[in-house]
């Protein structure tokens, strides 16, 4: 049940609040039912712009705001909005995922050492040189995750010497 999300007026960078009939007009355009406890999640996840949040992280947003939800409703919520294409996930790690509210191509950079994910625009990067997908098969996407962390005080030094060791 994937709508054209990308035909439903949404802000890029959501108003310093986000009214919560947007987000029951969203619900609602993408065919899911817009319950208290999908109000509440698409209100944490929406009100602040493009972002990128873990199950746990969208949990921990909610109990702050007191909304009495448990992390099985979180995930399964989070599910049910990227089945209905208001999100799309991005695994990074093994079990580790992050739910992104930006839905358009783009590719991520993950910082391995604070576990953070950061968007890099579908301009940036060109993906050439693909390999045939089988027979009966096809692409469908082509995701690149960037995986960043601290280069130490000697790699530092030997990058900004054109790569020589000093």
């Amino acid at each position: 049940m994937r709508a054209q999300v990308d035909q439903i007026p949404w802000p890029q960078k959501a108003p310093a609040a986000c009214p919560i009939s947007a987000v029951k007009a969203r619900l609602r355009s993408v065919g899911l039912r817009p319950t208290r406890q999908r109000m509440a999640l698409g209100w944490l996840l929406f009100a602040k712009g493009d972002r990128h949040v873990s199950a746990e992280m969208l949990y921990e947003e909610a109990l702050r705001a007191r909304e009495p939800l448990s992390l099985a409703t979180v995930y399964n919520t989070l599910r049910q909005f990227s089945e209905a294409g208001l999100l799309r996930q991005v695994s990074v790690s093994g079990p580790k995922t992050f739910f992104d509210t930006n839905v358009s191509e783009h590719h991520h950079f993950y910082n391995e050492d604070d576990e953070t994910v950061v968007d890099i625009p579908g301009s940036e990067i060109h993906v050439s040189g693909l390999p045939v997908a089988p027979e009966g098969m096809m692409i469908s996407s082509v995701e690149v995750i960037v995986r960043l962390r601290r280069a130490d005080e000697e790699e530092t030094a030997t990058k900004v010497a054109g790569g020589r060791r000093a």
